[in-house]
């Protein structure tokens, strides 16, 4: 098993899949957008990387970034499915909240069904408890507001009280998966905030973040001229002389930056 650091200090996030994220890409990361990463990762022949309808489950969650651990479910089936199977120690539901690792993000691919609960309150507080750092679903959870309370970052299509094993049949952990018709395999980058949730192949993250570090401190020069009154034109998108006049700005130590 692997640990974690204080996830506000952008530490180095190391589990059991083997995937790191240092501190310096961590930070990055943690000042851009989802929306950023998507544009950058379009800009890589990415175009589906965003897990288009997700919402956060709490208004002012804390920001979600780790190696995605995932959980397939299939549609029930009545003589395979029953609250007794449920409680088995075998079900591969439960095993994912006992196994899913240190630092890690729980994506659950539940195929959009929002008839059951991807997961409760209870499973919300024992993966806080290990150590996990948020879940994701592409359908619902049950007990909402005792979620937001236990305090797990989680994103979700809708709410979904009915009990698992009505609709939902746990198939496979830790394999790829279509979580909201985005490709997910292990160890990819999950980052979720106020918009929604954007997945990064584990190859990318480096060169995106890097990336998105730029595009973000761009924007704070764009921001102080748009203040100021100055036309997007020539400035955003930028253009070789916007970019020439960005580098005087930094050279000069950011004059007018009231940040």
């Amino acid at each position: 098993m692997g640990q974690t650091e204080n996830q506000s200090t952008g530490a180095v996030v190391k589990d059991s899949l083997g995937m790191s994220i240092d501190p310096e890409i961590y930070e990055a990361l943690q000042l851009s957008s989802t929306a950023t990463l998507a544009n950058i990762m379009l800009g890589h022949g990415l175009s589906n990387t965003y897990l288009l309808g997700l919402s956060p489950l709490a208004v002012g969650q804390p920001k979600l970034i780790g190696p995605a651990y995932t959980l397939r479910f299939i549609p029930a089936r009545e003589d395979i499915d029953s609250m007794a199977n449920y409680a088995s120690s075998d079900n591969l539901h439960r095993r994912a909240i006992e196994e899913c690792p240190l630092g890690a993000v729980l994506v659950i691919d539940s195929g959009r069904c929002v008839r059951a609960a991807s997961a409760g309150d209870v499973m919300a507080a024992r993966l806080k408890k290990r150590g996990v750092l948020g879940m994701i679903t592409d359908g619902g959870f049950r007990d909402s507001q005792s979620i937001r309370t236990v305090g797990l970052p989680a994103f979700q299509l809708q709410a979904a009280p009915p009990a698992t094993p009505i609709a939902l049949h746990p198939i496979e952990l830790n394999g790829p998966v279509g979580c909201a018709g985005v490709a997910i395999y292990p160890g990819d980058i999950i980052v979720g905030d106020e918009d929604g949730v954007v997945a990064i192949p584990a190859h990318l993250v480096q060169e995106v973040a890097r990336e998105a570090l730029r595009v973000s401190r761009y924007e704070e020069f764009v921001d102080m001229n748009i203040e100021r009154g100055r036309s997007i034109f020539g400035l955003f998108p930028s253009s070789l002389d916007s970019l020439q006049e960005y580098e005087h700005w930094i050279s000069s130590g950011k004059p007018g930056h009231s940040k």
